[in-house]
C-alpha cells in the first residue's frame, strides 16, 4: 500500500487548528510545551543557533508562529509569521517597516479607529496617506504610485467588503504592497495570502484566541525582504508577546474551528432575526443574503465573522437596549466566547450615528441570545 496519504498535511480546519505548531512528540514530554520564560540562553562560542536573546526569539513564540502559518497558509512554503505584543504593534510594524518618507499609503477611511492615530504619525514622518472607503472597491481610485496598499475587509464596524483579488492584481500592476488587515475574518474565514495579498496581518486578541484574556497581534507573510524588515522592525520596537500569552493563545487555537463555527451560525441567527424586526435597523452581516457585500463575501470568504451590526434611533434608544440585554456585556473588543455589544459612537473615533450598535456574538446557545436581543430591543422601545 502507497504511505503517500500518510505524507499529506491535514485538510480539514479543526483537525489543522488542533494540531497546528506542535512539536514533533518525544516520549515523557507534553504535546504542548509550556511557555519558556527567558530573557537570555547558554550561549558558548559564537551566537549561531536560534535562540541568543529574549527579544529576538523565544521557543514558545516559534510554536505559535508555526501554528498561524499553517493556519493562514496551509501547506505553503516560504510562508513566515511573526507575533507582536498587540495587534496595532502588528499592523505598526508593517506600515513603518515598509513606507519611507516620501512614500504614499492607502489606508480605509472606514477602518479600525486606530487608524486615524497611525495616518498622522506616518504624515509627520513625511509619508503620504490616502484614503478611501473599503465598499465598491473605491481605494482602487487613489492607487496610483502608492508603495502600500491597507486592506481591512470586512471592514470594522460598518461590515463593507472589498474584492481582495481585484484589488490586489491592480497594486501589484502598479508596483505596491498589499496588507489585509484579517482580524474579524481570521484565517478560518478567509485567506488573504491566497488571495494574493503579501501581508495578513491580525489582533490575535479577538476571535483568534477567543477568551478576552490576552493581547497579542501577528503578521505573516510570504514576501522573505518584507518580512525581514518586519523582523527587524519588532527588535527595535521591542514590540514582543509575553511566553505566557503566546502560550495561551496556541493553546486556544486548538478550540478555534468550534468557536468559529458556533459564533458564525449563531451571528447569522441574530442577523435574521435583527432582520426581521418591525422596525428598519440596518442591520449588517457578510452572510446574510441581501447584505450589501453578500455576494462579494461569497466569493472570498469560507465563514462570515461573529460581529452583526444594526442602528437603533436614538443614543437613548441604544443605551436603553444595551442596560436591558441580560446575556450580553456591554463591552468593546469582539470575537470572545462570551457574547458582547456596545454603542459604538460612545468611542468616538468611527463615523456612525449615535445609536449604532456593533455586537459580538459569542458561543451562548443561539435561540437563547436571539431571544434576549428580541426581548431587550421590546423594552427599550417602550
Amino acid at each position: 500500500m502507497s504511505d503517500t496519504g500518510a505524507q499529506r498535511p491535514p485538510s480539514g480546519d479543526g483537525t489543522r487548528a488542533v494540531r497546528a505548531g506542535l512539536p514533533e512528540p518525544v516520549k515523557y514530554e507534553p504535546t504542548l510545551p509550556g511557555p519558556v520564560f527567558a530573557a537570555h540562553y547558554h550561549l558558548p562560542g559564537e551566537p549561531t543557533g536560534p535562540y541568543t536573546y529574549g527579544r529576538d526569539e523565544n521557543p514558545t513564540w516559534t510554536h505559535l508562529e508555526r501554528a498561524i502559518g499553517e493556519l493562514e497558509a496551509p501547506g505553503e512554503d516560504g510562508v513566515e509569521t511573526l507575533v507582536f505584543a498587540s495587534g496595532m504593534a502588528a499592523t505598526s510594524s508593517v506600515l513603518f517597516s515598509q513606507l519611507r518618507a516620501g512614500d504614499a499609503v492607502v489606508l480605509p477611511s472606514d477602518g479600525y479607529q486606530a487608524l486615524p492615530l497611525v495616518r498622522a504619525q506616518l504624515e509627520a514622518y513625511g509619508i503620504e496617506v490616502r484614503t478611501a472607503p473599503t465598499g465598491g472597491d473605491a481605494q482602487l481610485g487613489v492607487l496610483d504610485g502608492a508603495k502600500l496598499l491597507w486592506i481591512e475587509t470586512p471592514s470594522n464596524p460598518g461590515l463593507d467588503v472589498c474584492d481582495i483579488r481585484r484589488l490586489v492584481e491592480a497594486a501589484h500592476a502598479r508596483g505596491a504592497l498589499v496588507a489585509v488587515d484579517n482580524t474579524l475574518a481570521t484565517p478560518l474565514g478567509q485567506r488573504p495570502l491566497e488571495l494574493g495579498a503579501d501581508f495578513s496581518v491580525a489582533s490575535g486578541t479577538k476571535q483568534l484566541t477567543g477568551h478576552g484574556d490576552v493581547l497579542l497581534g501577528y503578521v505573516t507573510g510570504r514576501n522573505a525582504e518584507a518580512m525581514t524588515a518586519v523582523r527587524r522592525w519588532r527588535k527595535i520596537a521591542g514590540a514582543i508577546p509575553g511566553p505566557m500569552e503566546a502560550w495561551l493563545a496556541h493553546r486556544s487555537l486548538a478550540t478555534l474551528h468550534l468557536r468559529v463555527d458556533r459564533q458564525n451560525a449563531s451571528a447569522l441567527a441574530v442577523a435574521e432575526a435583527l432582520r426581521d424586526w418591525p422596525e428598519e435597523l440596518g442591520v449588517r452581516y457578510p452572510g446574510l443574503p441581501g447584505d450589501p457585500s453578500h455576494a462579494i463575501a461569497a466569493q472570498q470568504m469560507l465563514r462570515y465573522g461573529c460581529v452583526v451590526s444594526f442602528t437603533l434611533p436614538t443614543r437613548a434608544r441604544a443605551e436603553r437596549f444595551l442596560d436591558a440585554l441580560r446575556l450580553v456585556d456591554d463591552a468593546t473588543s469582539f470575537g470572545g466566547v462570551r457574547s458582547t455589544a456596545e454603542r459604538r459612537g460612545r468611542w468616538g473615533g468611527d463615523a456612525v450615528p449615535e445609536g449604532f450598535i456593533r455586537m459580538s456574538v459569542g458561543a451562548e446557545d443561539p435561540e437563547d441570545l436571539v431571544a434576549d436581543v428580541l426581548r431587550a430591543l421590546d423594552e427599550s422601545a417602550r
